[in-house]
């Protein structure tokens, strides 16, 4: 039948989506699995029914009534020794049979409830126990202890005869229960044969239905996909003008084609990405080379101004030493300032000179024991730490790999701002310790001194930051940023403690093996903790 314009009405093959070709194949396959299945749920059905009745009802009856058994025979052992002695001990056994007598009977009464022969055997049981029971257990059991019951010697044969009836009831019933299991055992081996057969008719068709599908997959799917791959691949390889062709179903058509847009514009996007790389590499040269240009600058001028420097210093002394008292008091008081700025910015040059050369001069890595440089550095403050009464007490510290000089620089400075920033009228106490934290080492300087308010902790580790006056604590503000500087080139990081509050508790962390490429800054930011004052 064909249309108004003579077109087929109905839609060739080739039109058809993986989807519908999916739809087809299933539908066709399910109807097939469900009459297979169908037939397979009847067989494990049928199986699992004769399972459960062979677990849940034949085998535990029988183990039961074995059980039952042996709780009656613990009752006759302890009954019969106890008339013999009189020994209250063999009530034991009889009393623990009497409690196991009554599980097991209840237990068998439930598996048994549907069948008339068993329970009948069952019935038997229990009336040859009770009557032994009435007749000789509860009775002797009853007699006086101490001494042999004379009712265990008076019914002795007719004790034997009672309890011989209770075994061959319990004979009975065991022999009834073993040709039930095996019974059940039979069938359930009949249909697990058959079940077998079902299925192995099962995984027959099954395996036709998958060779079917993976023809239909390899043509229809894998096929396409595979050349899809191959134009995916040569793309992949740098050939970014390779087409994408496109194969298979309408859907799979239609996924190439989009394919090949995304790859048209990824050409256009590596472009626009090679042009800013090349931005990129030219910015990163400039910066490098603005950073050797401002480290080298400082060094060169912290050079070039100690001559003027030591002039201007040596004349000012000079001038103090000739004048002093010949003037008037402002004239003196001149003098004092000039000299004293003149020792400072001596001072302030020579610690930017030693900030300028961590990473750079001093990079001499080697085994450095860190509690021999504690040492060496607490050798070196020695006046100071005596004249403040300082404690310095440590925990043991480890060895790493780091320059001696620039470790000696770290400890110079944290234990010596620790002495300076006492409190008034009290001696420093100061602890210093080390963990293991990961992959690196933490350690941590604490004392007792006049602290920092957290809202400062970040301000005193940028360089040339002061808390306090000249005229309160010495120092040109360099020292924890030279910390900070050396802590990094480490591959470690700097803080203050924020909740610490009884003085100031400096944290940092070093490698035990410096970074391979270790970033130092001559003008080091602000870390996210703060710190002590700075000397």
């Amino acid at each position: 039948m064909t249309g108004d314009q003579g077109r087929p009405r109905t839609r060739p093959l080739a039109t058809w989506t993986t989807r519908r070709w999916l739809r087809a194949g299933v539908a066709s396959a399910l109807v097939v699995l469900a009459l297979l299945g169908a037939t397979g749920a009847w067989v494990l059905g049928r199986t699992a029914s004769l399972s459960e009745e062979l677990v849940d009802t034949r085998s535990p009856a029988l183990s039961t009534s074995f059980r039952l058994e042996s709780a009656l025979l613990n009752q006759e052992t302890g009954i019969r020794g106890y008339g013999l002695t009189g020994t209250v001990s063999f009530l034991e056994p009889y009393e623990k049979g009497l409690a196991e007598e009554k599980e097991f009977t209840a237990r068998l009464q439930d598996l048994l409830g549907r069948d008339r022969a068993a329970v009948a055997d069952h019935r038997a049981v229990q009336d040859a126990v009770r009557a032994w029971q009435d007749r000789i257990a509860r009775p002797i059991a009853a007699s006086p202890s101490g001494e042999p019951s004379p009712l265990a010697a008076e019914r002795a044969a007719e004790g034997k005869t009672a309890f011989d009836e209770v075994r061959a009831a319990m004979t009975t019933q065991q022999e009834r229960l073993r040709e039930e299991q095996a019974r059940a055992r039979e069938d359930l081996l009949a249909t697990t044969a058959l079940r077998n057969w079902v299925f192995t008719t099962i995984a027959t068709v099954i395996a036709l239905l998958a060779i079917l599908v993976f023809e239909g997959l390899r043509r229809g799917i894998n096929g396409p996909l595979e050349q899809l791959g191959a134009d995916a691949r040569a793309i992949a390889g740098g050939d970014f003008d390779h087409p994408i062709t496109p194969t298979g179903p309408a859907d799979l058509r239609h996924l190439s084609g989009e394919i090949d847009f995304m790859r048209r514009r990824l050409v256009r996007e590596l472009a626009f990405a090679e042009e800013t790389r090349q931005r990129l590499d030219a910015q990163a040269a400039d910066l490098q080379r603005s950073n050797a240009e401002l480290e080298q600058f400082a060094y060169v001028a912290s050079h070039d101004l100690q001559e003027p420097l030591r002039k201007v210093s040596s004349f000012t002394q000079l001038l103090q030493r000739r004048y002093g008292g010949q003037l008037d008091a402002k004239a003196d008081q001149y003098i004092d300032f000039a000299v004293d700025g003149a020792n400072r910015m001596q001072t302030l040059i020579n610690d930017l000179l030693d900030f300028s050369r961590v990473g750079r001069v001093h990079h001499d890595h080697q085994d450095v024991d860190l509690d021999r440089v504690l040492k060496r550095t607490l050798s070196s403050l020695d006046v100071s730490i005596e004249e403040s009464g300082a404690v310095i007490t440590s925990d043991p510290l480890p060895a790493i790999s780091a320059d001696p000089t620039q470790m000696g620089m770290l400890w110079q400075n944290l234990i010596g701002n620790a002495v300076k920033f006492r409190r008034p009228g009290q001696a420093p106490e100061i602890h210093v310790t080390a963990a293991r934290e990961g992959d690196l080492w933490r350690f941590t300087v604490t004392d007792n001194g006049i602290g920092i308010a957290p809202e400062y902790a970040a301000k005193v580790f940028v360089i040339f930051q002061r808390l306090h006056t000249k005229d309160a604590y010495s120092g040109s503000g360099i020292g924890l940023a030279m910390c900070k500087k050396i802590v990094e080139f480490q591959g470690g990081t700097i803080s203050i403690d924020p909740d610490y509050r009884e003085g100031a508790r400096i944290s940092f962390t070093l490698a035990p093996e410096p970074p391979q490429n270790p970033g130092v800054s001559i003008l080091p930011q602000a870390t996210r903790a703060g710190a002590e004052p700075q000397p």
